[in-house]
């Protein structure tokens, strides 16, 4: 094998490779007592924040209440000397732009003091307000290129940590991240006012039920994570993973996923260990990781977490995608977050478990053993179908992006039509409301497994749904849709709004029907069957890939938008920009940033993607088939010249050949494609990449994958899948 071909070099180095795993001592360090470790906690802040000053912190962490900016100074001074003892030499306020990742601008604790010397500083107005350049970053027109000023704002319910590296440690403060004008140009801050909307509502729910010792509803998310690890050596020898963060080339292997031996499989020596090491570093962080198992696909995987209040869950999040990526190396490997980045088997989601809980500690999603007399539940439960039913449109723009479209509507994915899943127990319920009252609770028994060394097993009441983009999972919603390397913070944004909006609407109905001196438990009988019988068409419980359920959900006037180009125009509507502006979670404006900003993102992901398949279809392919089609030509005239049949040798030089002319052809749309750009706004871009531009790069694709099932082996210069999926 010569090694000039990338791809046996990468083979090479993946033969010769002798991996020190790296291990993590949980026998000296247990686990309980590495988890927080890094970060300034409540705990820590108890110990070194004098008394007032603490409880005053966690009345703003813990109550909302507004920060006081008094107490900055103490515990900037606090935090900087927690943060020095434990090896921190900078700081930095870290936030969350509009790229969909982490920013963070590093600042030394250190002063000089004109005499050589120097002391270590951090004061109140450095931990509360920094300011970074907010023109260079994507803000679709809030700031225009002159105009740089924009402000981080510290975020004291989600606590400041230490990021460790080789060389010293740095203090990190989650902060949001606001123009000069003073619109978001996060996603931080929409979560936040989203966050805050939904307590009010939520509150005035309680209220009428008589809990008036709640002070704050929170959203809760526990973030499912799927992921790929392949080779390192495979990583660097794909330009198209490199830059895209998928294959844009790959004939499918002789074996894919269809044996089904890889989902909960035993975990690779390598890869449990890269695991670990991520896990011990997450602990440390505080990030409640729980759980890790074998994915559908070969070498697929995933981490989740234990739910966690909205916010401290998404900046959890991006912690978590982040370690996996700068870990991964460590062990000879890359790490994958792309939607889909191997076409034919299963892409990467994040499954979304979102849920609403009291400051008390109370699930408002939690049925109880008896949910038909469960009244609470029934209102709450009832508000997010109403949200559901009523915006489905926004909660698909919410996931939309140019590398979900790969996923979605496949049949590892939930389709692009959402709808709600409620099971068995609960639908029973909810008919029984629609016909006039719940009496009765349908309940799970025991399985009789027939064998007598087992103990009978509790079955629950009702099954699991893989397929529906929006599941009730038992006391949460599973929203199924959004991408694995999208931020969880746009999506509960919108879902936390629209629930807002039927908490609203259902307080303000019933503290009507309280003013008119009607019995609450009377007035919540007589306006649960109208909220169902609205919601109805968005309930679904069957098989959601079907093409009967795309027919039937048509019938029922359920939205199918099935790309993003067609799903963002939702975000600039009349009733979007009321809705959001009404519960001040996004202006106008902001909306009108967010929808030119996603129609950029579109617009460059996919030219990049077809930028990189014409270099790679023209470098790298192109020139193998060349090769190998001159070997066939040699052969064809030495079979020739000896005198015997070349038949068999013509019939496939030609249909070599004919393929190769196809390729370039289509090669030369591809140009085409990329060199005539729409007329119009920037949705005319979008749509003419989605029209244009995706067609003739697919075009490109089919006929170089058809290519990589006929070129000779050892010309082939591209990792395989058969290669990179199953070498582990």
């Amino acid at each position: 094998m010569s090694s000039s071909n990338p791809r046996f070099a990468a083979l090479q180095a993946i033969a010769a490779a002798d991996y020190q795993l790296q291990k993590v001592n949980f026998t000296e360090t247990h686990m309980k007592d590495l988890f927080g470790e890094n970060v300034f906690s409540e705990a820590v802040q108890r110990e070194r924040l004098p008394k007032p000053v603490f409880k005053a912190l966690q009345k703003t962490i813990k109550q909302g209440a507004p920060l006081d900016p008094a107490i900055a100074d103490t515990v900037a001074s606090a935090m900087k000397d927690w943060a020095i003892e434990r090896g921190a030499t900078h700081f930095t306020h870290q936030f969350q732009p509009m790229t969909g990742l982490t920013a963070e601008k590093h600042d030394s604790f250190m002063a000089p003091t004109g005499d050589g010397k120097a002391i270590l500083e951090f004061s109140g107005k450095e931990l509360v307000r920094g300011e970074p350049d907010a023109s260079s970053f994507p803000s679709g027109g809030i700031r225009a290129t002159f105009e740089a000023r924009g402000y981080t704002a510290w975020d004291p319910t989600s606590p400041a940590y230490i990021l460790e590296s080789p060389n010293g440690a740095t203090l990190v403060i989650p902060t949001a991240f606001l123009s000069w004008t003073g619109e978001a140009l996060d996603k931080k801050t929409p979560l936040l006012r989203s966050m805050e909307a939904l307590s009010n509502q939520a509150l005035r729910i309680l209220r009428l039920f008589g809990n008036n010792e709640a002070r704050k509803v929170f959203t809760t998310v526990g973030p499912e994570q799927e992921y790929f690890l392949i080779d390192k050596n495979f990583y660097y020898a794909r330009p198209d993973l490199i830059n895209a963060g998928r294959t844009l080339f790959g004939a499918p292997p002789p074996k894919g996923q269809e044996m089904e031996d890889q989902y909960f499989g035993h975990i690779p020596e390598r890869v449990i260990a890269c695991m670990a090491d991520c896990e011990a570093q997450l602990f440390k962080l505080a990030v409640p990781v729980k759980t890790r198992h074998n994915e559908v696909a070969p070498s697929q995987y995933e981490i989740a977490p234990i739910f966690e209040d909205s916010n401290l869950a998404t900046d959890h999040q991006m912690l978590v995608m982040e370690v996996m990526r700068k870990t991964a190396p460590k062990y000879g490997l890359a790490c994958l977050l792309h939607e889909k980045p191997f076409a034919g088997i299963n892409g990467s989601g994040k499954h979304n478990n979102w849920s609403m809980s009291t400051d008390t500690g109370e699930n408002l999603l939690n049925p109880g053993d008896t949910p038909h007399d469960n009244a609470q539940f029934l209102v709450f439960c009832a508000a997010v179908l109403r949200a559901v039913a009523k915006y489905p449109e926004l909660l698909r723009v919410s996931v939309a992006s140019a590398h979900n479209d790969h996923r979605l509507g496949a049949n590892e994915a939930p389709p692009a039509i959402i709808s709600v899943f409620l099971g068995d127990q609960l639908q029973d319920v909810i008919d029984q409301i629609e016909k006039g009252a719940a009496k009765s609770t349908k309940q799970g028994g025991f399985m009789e497994i027939g064998v007598s060394v087992l103990p009978k097993l509790p079955r629950d009441a009702g099954d699991r749904n893989r397929t529906s983009p929006f599941a009730f999972t038992g006391n949460k919603f599973e929203f199924r849709a959004v991408g694995g390397s999208q931020s969880i913070a746009g999506p509960n944004t919108v879902l936390n709004t629209i629930v807002a909006e039927s908490l609203d609407y259902i307080a303000t109905n019933l503290e009507k029907a309280k003013g008119q001196g009607k019995d609450i438990n009377k007035a919540i009988q007589e306006l649960l069957p109208v909220l169902l019988k609205e919601s109805k068409k968005v309930i679904f419980n069957g098989d959601n890939y079907t093409p009967e359920w795309h027919q039937e959900a048509e019938k029922r006037g359920l939205p199918n938008l099935r790309n993003t180009v067609d799903a963002l125009p939702i975000i600039l509507r009349k009733d979007s920009i009321e809705l959001f502006g009404k519960y001040k979670v996004y202006s106008e404006r902001e909306l009108q940033s967010r929808f030119a900003i996603l129609c950029e993102n579109y617009v460059k992901t996919v030219n990049i993607e077809a930028r990189l398949t014409n270099m790679m279809a023209k470098t790298m392919i192109l020139p193998a088939a060349l090769r190998y089609q001159g070997e066939v030509a040699m052969a064809v005239n030495a079979v020739k010249a000896a005198g015997a049949d070349n038949a068999a040798q013509v019939e496939l030089l030609k249909s070599l050949t004919a393929t190769i002319g196809e390729f370039q052809k289509a090669i030369t749309s591809l140009d085409h494609a990329l060199a005539h750009h729409a007329s119009g706004d920037v949705h005319a871009h979008t749509k003419h990449f989605r029209d244009t531009v995706l067609p003739a790069m697919a075009e490109v694709r089919a006929l170089g994958d058809k290519l990589e099932t006929v070129v000779a082996d050892d010309l082939w210069p591209l990792p395989t899948y058969r290669e990179m999926l199953f070498i582990k």
